[in-house]
């Protein structure tokens, strides 16, 4: 076949395709989300996360807590552009339909990060972790947040599986009021009392951990809780 002869049959294929009918897209709920698969924990055909260094995997975590961020961006209390733009003009009942749709999604197996922290900084952020620091009054991450640090039903979110760069940035827009929660804002009390050697100490601390192999959020946490929270309220 002449050069001449390949090019008009792949120009008529061409003019085909574009006159063709167009595919059919599913209405649903995973084909709707599937662009925060860009930021959220995407992964690549061989099963490895893309785009992972910085933003939040969300699959797996408690309803109530995905519901109430979802609100936070909508409502102000959370400040990212992009996630505002997208959830502005979402009604309550779809959000909390996102939340659960996300919270029934299996957590995705990653390896744990490489650090170059001193080990007395890993020490540090691990004594903050299981332990707290009484004479700033911290309290133990582990006493909100699970004993397997995997979060709490229904509004606790697990703290394993987050890059450091993220657990980082919340930190510092808890500390600059870009950050905020339902009063009384727990976290702000807490990121008040740290030190910025203590957060980097934690973050490093925790994004070197392994994620369980049954990373569920547990059912319930012993209460009351150390500090009085606005996101997850002690039953009357």
């Amino acid at each position: 076949m002449s050069h001449r002869r390949t090019l008009f049959v792949g120009l008529t294929l061409a003019a085909g395709a574009l006159h063709a009918a167009p595919q059919t897209v599913p209405d649903t709920l995973a084909q709707r989300l599937v662009a925060c698969t860009s930021c959220h924990a995407r992964v690549d055909a061989r099963g490895n996360p893309v785009n992972d260094s910085y933003f939040p995997r969300i699959a797996g975590k408690p309803a109530g807590y995905l519901y109430h961020q979802l609100l936070n961006f909508r409502e102000g209390r959370r400040q990212y552009p992009l996630m505002t733009y997208l959830v502005d003009h979402l009604p309550d009942p779809y959000l909390r339909e996102i939340a659960g749709y996300y919270a029934a999604q299996p957590p995705a197996a990653h390896a744990p990060e490489t650090t170059n922290a001193a080990p007395q900084v890993l020490e540090r952020g691990r004594q903050l972790v299981m332990n707290g620091d009484s004479a700033r009054k911290v309290p133990a991450c582990v006493a909100c947040h699970g004993l397997r640090l995997t979060g709490v039903e229904p509004g606790i979110p697990g703290l394993l599986g987050l890059p450091r760069d993220y657990v980082n940035a919340q930190f510092g827009a808890w500390r600059n009021k870009a950050r905020r929660a339902h009063a009384p804002d727990c976290m702000a009390e807490v990121t008040a009392r740290l030190s910025l050697e203590d957060v980097n100490a934690v973050s490093s601390w925790l994004a070197a951990q392994p994620v369980p192999a049954d990373p569920r959020p547990a059912a319930a946490i012993a209460r009351p809780l150390p500090l009085a929270c606005g996101s997850a309220p002690e039953q009357p």
